[in-house]
């Protein structure tokens, strides 16, 4: 036979098997898709509109506990991934039920994603969805939770901070009883308790300035603040303890614009950052306090030349009864909540305080609070001269952007 001729039969039986396979493979295909159709998992009439209403995260599963359907907040929390459950405790749970035929309910803090040390507590409950699925519905309740053991944490510190001058108070009554005819030791320990009975009303105060400044409503209640004068005032409440130690505060700068908020709350804040920084500053030294007002903020910084905080201990400067030298705390007197009302403070009104330091080099607290929108004369200054009691009258109010938060600067250097 001529080659060609084969060659050419050859082409044809090939281009044959070829359509013929093509046509197979998409036949295969479409049979492969109208199963997947026909097997889409179809949940009980109804159920798929309540899911969508309900307001919680929620997981369903089949048989073998592979995830048939989830919402994005169940993804986001981090309970499923890809078509899988992730926690051992969620598919006990699908098991008992399956299992027992009963509905299950608990409250678990599961891990927030594969790496680090992030959880999240959720409040779960599971049940079966018709004859073949399991359904879970999952509540956040990381915040309440949280919020909880902070209030509880609270309650505890306060029993054990009032313990210490009240147990002090008490065994140095009965020290002056037993002593009553030696006249110098009785002197000693009533100096004593002094020092401890002060103690014990800086506390009491301090706690009631904190729980007051929780319940303000700075927003509805607030007025034009200005904050030179808060500062001056301040200053002029610390003179005492910075004269005994002889340290002179300074004073620079000035903020042209008020800020809105509860001048006392502002005036607590400020005295307390000049305080805690009189209290761990060496005798003979400078505190210095710097105010200027950029980018729609007025900023505050207090700067000390104590020994300084370390980078680990700045991060927990702000918490509640947290001391960085406990005895030496108690020897000026702290008591561990003067940083966490400045913080409170300065929150409720819109604003931020940081923490620059260095062992050996002291520290600066700086204070940012957003500006008042008014009217500025051609001076630069703002038409808002305070009034006698230390506020600034209302000013006009005018459509403008913010200014956002700058990045962290060092205050002013004594």
């Amino acid at each position: 036979m001529d080659p060609l001729l084969l060659t050419l039969v050859a082409g044809l039986v090939g281009l044959a098997l070829g359509v013929a396979g093509m046509a197979a493979f998409r036949a295969s295909e479409v049979q492969r898709l109208r199963l997947l159709y026909e097997d889409e998992p179809s949940l009980p009439e109804g159920a798929a509109e309540v899911l969508s209403v309900i307001g919680r995260a929620y997981v369903i599963v089949d048989a073998i506990d592979g995830v048939v359907r989830a919402s994005p907040a169940a993804y986001a929390f981090g309970l499923v991934r890809g078509h899988t459950v992730v926690h051992s405790e969620l598919l006990d749970l699908t098991a008992r039920v399956r299992r027992d035929g009963v509905i299950e309910q608990q409250q678990l803090e599961l891990p927030r994603g594969p790496l680090g040390q992030g959880t999240i507590v959720v409040q779960v409950r599971v049940a079966a969805l018709g004859a073949e699925y399991i359904l879970i519905l999952a509540d956040d309740r990381t915040q309440i939770t949280r919020t909880e053991e902070i209030r509880n944490d609270f309650v505890a510190n306060v029993s054990h901070e009032l313990k210490t001058p009240v147990g002090a108070i008490s065994l140095l009554a009965e020290a002056i009883d037993d002593a009553a005819e030696d006249e110098v030791a009785v002197r000693r320990f009533a100096q004593r308790m002094h020092k401890e009975s002060g103690r014990l009303s800086a506390l009491v105060q301090d706690i009631i300035e904190l729980s007051r400044l929780q319940g303000a409503d700075v927003v509805r209640r607030g007025k034009p603040v200005d904050i030179n004068s808060v500062v001056a005032e301040a200053v002029d409440r610390n003179k005492l303890p910075a004269e005994s130690k002889q340290i002179d505060v300074v004073v620079g700068g000035s903020a042209p614009i008020p800020v809105h908020g509860d001048r006392d709350l502002l005036m607590t804040a400020f005295r307390n950052l000049i305080d805690n920084a009189i209290r761990y500053s060496p005798e003979g030294t400078r505190v210095g306090v710097g105010i200027r007002s950029r980018d729609g903020l007025v900023q505050v910084s207090v700067t000390d030349q104590g020994v300084g905080i370390t980078p680990e201990e700045q991060e927990r400067v702000f918490e509640r009864f947290y001391r960085i030298d406990a005895a030496r705390s108690r020897q000026t007197g702290g008591t561990g909540l003067g940083l966490s009302i400045v913080k409170h403070v300065v929150s409720n009104h819109g604003g931020e305080v940081t923490v620059w330091s260095q062992p050996g080099q002291g520290s600066t607290f700086t204070v940012r609070l957003p500006e008042m929108e008014g009217t500025v004369d051609d001076g630069g200054a703002a038409n808002t001269p305070a009034s006698a009691d230390g506020t600034a009258p209302p000013v006009e109010r005018k459509p403008g952007k913010r200014g956002s938060t700058v990045a962290h600067e060092q205050g002013v250097k004594a």
